[in-house]
């Protein structure tokens, strides 16, 4: 068995044991009810504490993949179902205009209301937040730099912002100049000033589908009309379809989650990112990237950004610290070599700038290594909550019901049967203090109303447990 427990690895030791335990099964080692190795015994051979055994053991039972017997051991499961993911839907036959704020004020305001459990907000930090680093690091910045801190900063950004990003980007092979970097209000603004700088009132933009509700928002409030190009559960949107869209219409420009989608948490490889910049560039058509989830990756390797494969410097990034450190810092930029001049006069026409001493406590966060730290443990923990909520859909919902498998992020994407509304499904869980996000709000031509996206980018408590067996008993009323 080529499998070792190291301390090398990222992953906890326990989760490694983990991973043994599932590779032991799918190379038949031991099969559906046989006995586990003790916990003694294989704490012994992996040279590891039994309780980090135990701990791993306890995990795979709350998953469903073992059972715990008296007096007797661990017992593999004979049935460890495995649920479809959820289907792509059929190519748009034209654009739409879009009307979705009315839902997603519900959504918004959902969300914070006292005492709900706020499932239906894709916030991953709260699931090892970095407010205490954080803290720390401001006390220095303001001990450091007195009233500088709290007065206006550059429009463009803090320039040692700027520089740090630069020097982040260089870990993929991508030189990136800092005057080249534009700094917004969350990525939402980056998106917001993309769509303005390559775009109009009328014109049409293609986005994949199920696309995040922001840039739904977005495209509406620009007076914009959006084309749909179906999303894959595993491999994001196919190139067929958007050669097809290019072939059929006037497409302006094009949105894409390049790295982790939202809500379905579909990863685009490396090839295909490069294949989609050079079909578009071809095309003369600009590519906004939502590139907010890529360093919240459960791959092996974070996916290189679509900026690096670009010739004619058509390709926007846009991405944020929101995902990953500091939802209410509002730190997001923007990467755009040929539209940089065009991106600064919104910029100063939208914001004049953003918060001078927010930019130099995230300078100062990333420049000490604390973000990668943090980082480190949030993946660690994004994960192992991804699989108890995809545990807990499998446990309390029928069998008919589909759920996607993120390859990154903190939501999921869940598919009930046609016909269901979970809109009305959203209303009914808010009576309970659950809140969800519906479907129907991830598509500008309301597709998707029997779907929901729910979130696992919380700290992991028997609430959420119970709130999922709450929904899926909702769900069976419907």
């Amino acid at each position: 068995m080529s499998f070792a427990v190291t301390r090398d690895n990222e992953d906890f030791l326990y989760q490694q044991v983990i991973a043994l335990i599932r590779q032991m099964r799918d190379d038949q080692t031991i099969s559906p009810g046989e006995k586990l190795p003790s916990l003694r015994g294989l704490a012994s051979k992996l040279q590891v504490s039994v309780p980090t055994v135990k701990q791993g053991y306890e995990e795979l039972e709350r998953l469903g993949e073992i059972e715990a017997r008296p007096k007797s051991g661990y017992y593999l499961i004979h049935d460890n179902e495995q649920r479809a993911t959820p289907r792509r839907i059929r190519t748009a036959k034209k654009p739409v205009t879009v009307r979705k704020q009315s839902l997603i004020e519900q959504v918004y305001q959902a969300i914070h209301e006292p005492g709900v459990l706020p499932l239906g907000v894709a916030n991953p930090v709260a699931a090892y937040p970095s407010d205490k680093m954080l803290a720390r690091t401001m006390r220095r910045v303001m001990s450091k730099g007195g009233p500088k801190t709290i007065g206006y900063g550059p429009m463009d950004g803090y320039p040692q912002l700027k520089r740090q990003l630069a020097f982040r980007y260089l870990d993929f092979g991508l030189k990136v100049d800092p005057d080249d970097l534009l700094i917004t209000n969350g990525a939402q603004e980056a998106l917001a000033i993309a769509l303005q700088t390559v775009a109009k009132a009328g014109d049409i933009v293609a986005v994949e589908s199920p696309v995040y509700f922001g840039i739904v928002e977005l495209i509406e409030s620009l007076g914009m009309m959006a084309y749909e190009l179906p999303l894959g559960a595993d491999e994001g949107i196919l190139l067929d379809d958007l050669t097809q869209a290019i072939n059929q219409q006037p497409i302006k420009a094009c949105i894409v989650s390049t790295s982790i989608s939202n809500p379905m948490g579909s990863f685009m490889s490396d090839d295909n990112r490069k294949a989609l910049v050079k079909l578009l560039e071809a095309n003369n058509i600009p590519l906004i990237e939502d590139d907010v989830y890529s360093d919240l990756y459960f791959t092996e390797k974070r996916g290189i950004p679509a900026q690096g494969y670009s010739s004619k410097g058509l390709v926007i990034t846009c991405a944020s610290f929101s995902k990953t450190a500091a939802p209410g810092y509002r730190i997001g930029w923007m990467i755009t070599p040929k539209f940089i001049e065009q991106a600064k006069r919104i910029k100063r026409a939208l914001s004049c700038g953003s918060s001078t001493i927010n930019q130099w406590t995230m300078s100062e966060f990333v420049a000490s290594g604390d973000y990668d730290r943090n980082m480190h443990h949030l993946r660690r923990i994004l994960l192992q909550n991804r699989d108890r909520m995809v545990a807990a859909v499998k446990k309390y919902f029928s069998a008919d019901v589909r759920v996607s498998n993120p390859k990154g992020g903190g939501v999921l994407w869940v598919e009930l049967k046609p016909g269901t509304d979970t809109t009305v499904l959203f209303h009914k869980a808010l009576e309970h203090n659950i809140s969800i996000a519906p479907g129907t709000i991830f598509s500008p031509s309301n597709r998707y109303k029997h779907c929901f996206r729910i979130s696992y980018g919380l700290e992991w408590t028997e609430a959420i447990e119970r709130a999922v067996e709450t929904l899926a008993q909702l769900y069976s009323k419907l």
